[in-house]
């Protein structure tokens, strides 16, 4: 199972990811979540100390491994366009309450045409974990669309759009749906997040089709706090968790082979 969560801004990607990586590590899985944000806070959602996070730095900030990877220097303006990846995520990771978090970073330059050393040791990371990994592979993007324009996460088993009750939101589930078909990706499905009433029920109702709708979660002051506190809304919110452990049934459910409970 290779999932990208994506989604606008704000919209609250990480809070699902983290709990879905949770979820399949409480299941025995082995589970790697892979955080593709510049703003990289997918381990406080996961629960990981600070400590520990602080040690971390970003595998697209690693100017000394890209460089003896690609063989990119200033002085060599050509690189390998495959590097060898395979031992990255064991050795770059940490590990805690039962997921490998991996923070990969995300490439600054702009453009969908990007070519680049940074750029080819994330394509290359990502594929890798997609092609030759067993673990649950889920990846917190960025904000936005680009990682799809570059075709980062082409081969993924399935796109997770969490959007809000709102008219951009419904926008940017449609533009990922067109680009991920695109990479060859037909699993393109929703989670709708901060659900407040049945008008925003309603609302996502009327605009997602059902079959695209995994689930919704309410607006919690309870994940709030919990961001507020740094920590894990897996610890910190009961009802949040039964909400997406149904939205991840449903995941197991398209896909079900080697997906049943250790």
């Amino acid at each position: 199972m290779k999932i990208a969560v994506t989604g606008k801004g704000g919209v609250g990607k990480t809070t699902i990811a983290a709990t879905l990586a949770r979820l399949y590590a409480e299941e025995g899985h082995p589970v790697l979540a892979a955080d593709v944000d510049p703003d990289a806070n997918l381990g406080l959602a996961l629960g990981f100390p600070e400590e520990i996070l602080d040690s971390i730095v970003p595998i697209t900030k690693m100017r000394k491994l890209i460089e003896e990877r690609t063989e990119a220097s200033a002085d060599n303006r050509f690189y390998k366009i495959n590097p060898r990846v395979s031992d990255i995520p064991d050795k770059y990771s940490k590990e805690y309450n039962g997921v490998k978090l991996l923070t990969l970073g995300t490439v600054e330059t702009a453009g969908s045409g990007c070519v680049c050393p940074e750029h080819v040791m994330l394509r290359r990371i990502i594929n890798s974990l997609v092609l030759h990994r067993g673990d649950v592979v889920i990846l917190d993007m960025e904000a936005g669309l680009e990682h799809l324009g570059r075709g980062t996460t082409e081969g993924m088993d399935m796109f997770i759009v969490v959007i809000e009750p709102g008219a951009r939101s419904i926008q940017t589930y449609k533009n990922v749906k067109r680009l991920a078909e695109e990479l060859g990706v037909h699993q393109v499905h929703v989670v709708a997040n901060k659900v407040r009433d049945e008008k925003d029920e309603a609302f996502i109702q009327d605009r997602i089709p059902p079959e695209d709708l995994l689930g919704m979660v309410h607006y919690n002051p309870e994940i709030m706090e919990a961001d507020r506190e740094g920590s894990s809304p897996y610890d910190y919110s009961a009802v949040a968790v039964e909400e997406i452990r149904k939205i991840k049934t449903k995941i197991d459910k398209s896909n079900m082979p080697g997906m049943e409970k250790v």
